[in-house]
């Protein structure tokens, strides 16, 4: 009886793997709340992945913990390609920095699929502050801890970037820390802080008015949002690049077959000008690679930042 038991196991698995992918629909979990870019870029390619897959693709936010919450969901799920996850730079490359526990390890639990997206940032500062980012820098190398900057939270892409800069251009910035890039935005423009690191939409209209002022854009290369605006690099301090960003995952164990199927559909879903033009406006950038090429940025951005937590003694809120 045993022995039948198992050959009927055996049989039934072999033809689960025989069925084609996908065979029932596929949960997109993301784990960012409901109205951000990621979750735009998730519901934006999610039709297109539909169709070209011919299962629906259904989004599910599922937030909280720095986006451990909805990144441990995907880790544990079956990895056989119908649970799948949109996770960022937190979840997978510096919560293991700043947590002391983390639910899941992100280099051992996940498969990487694509980088979707990278998120640039704006230096920003007060019409009143120097003109320029060297400037600035040169101004905080005179008056130590004269100046701050506010970020939005502890532990952010922002808040990090901030330090980097601090570290880098060896200046002593006061961190204000506030809940999202608004907020900054907002104390920027009425003086009650002088510098800031945002998203870019936060930013872009009175940067444009002439109300705030772009010191910079942390990207290694100009954004198409705002070619005007000068990278870090060419406005005063060389080899400065911070990002957020975010990408596509599944559990770990999923099969390569797989994994290059859904990497091939995102890619081609975020090719769309219309995906891509609605992703811009959110203050995301297009960016795709392959799933060998993620995990290796994944491995280099984890440890980029842990020496940045390290050095700053950052701490998660």
């Amino acid at each position: 009886m045993r022995n039948l038991l198992l050959a009927a196991a055996l049989l039934w698995a072999g033809l689960a793997a025989a069925q084609p992918y996908p065979s029932k629909p596929i949960r997109f979990i993301v784990s960012f709340p409901p109205g951000g870019s990621a979750d735009l870029v998730a519901r934006a390619i999610a039709p297109r992945m539909s169709e070209r897959l011919g299962q629906p693709v259904v989004v599910e936010n599922r937030p909280g913990a720095g986006g451990n919450i909805g990144v441990e969901a995907v880790a544990k799920a079956t990895p056989d390609g119908h649970t799948i996850g949109l996770a960022a730079a937190g979840a997978l490359a510096v919560n293991a920095s700043l947590y002391p526990t983390m639910p899941f390890n992100p280099e051992k639990d996940l498969a990487p699929i694509t980088q979707l997206a990278m998120i640039p940032f704006f230096i920003i500062a007060h019409p009143s502050q120097p003109a320029t980012l060297a400037e600035v820098i040169a101004a905080a190398r005179a008056r130590p801890g004269a100046l701050a900057y506010g970020h939005g939270g502890n532990g952010s892409a922002m808040h990090l970037s901030g330090e980097l800069l601090k570290m880098m251009a060896r200046v002593n910035l006061v961190a204000v820390p506030y809940k999202g890039s608004g907020p900054v935005a907002a104390d920027v423009l009425g003086g009650q802080v002088p510098l800031g690191v945002v998203d870019v939409p936060s930013a872009l209209a009175n940067v444009r008015a002439g109300k705030l002022r772009a010191l910079a854009v942390t990207t290694a290369r100009r954004i198409q949002a705002a070619p005007e605006v000068p990278t870090a690099a060419e406005a005063g301090l060389p080899g400065y690049e911070a990002i957020g960003w975010f990408g596509a995952v599944a559990p770990a164990g999923t099969p390569e077959p797989i994994i290059a199927r859904l990497n091939a559909e995102m890619r081609a879903a975020l090719e769309a000008p219309d995906i891509r033009e609605r992703m811009i406006a959110a203050g995301a950038e297009p960016f795709t690679s392959t799933p060998q090429e993620f995990a290796a940025f994944i491995r280099a951005e984890a440890k980029k930042w842990a020496e940045v937590i390290r050095v700053a003694g950052v701490k998660a809120d």
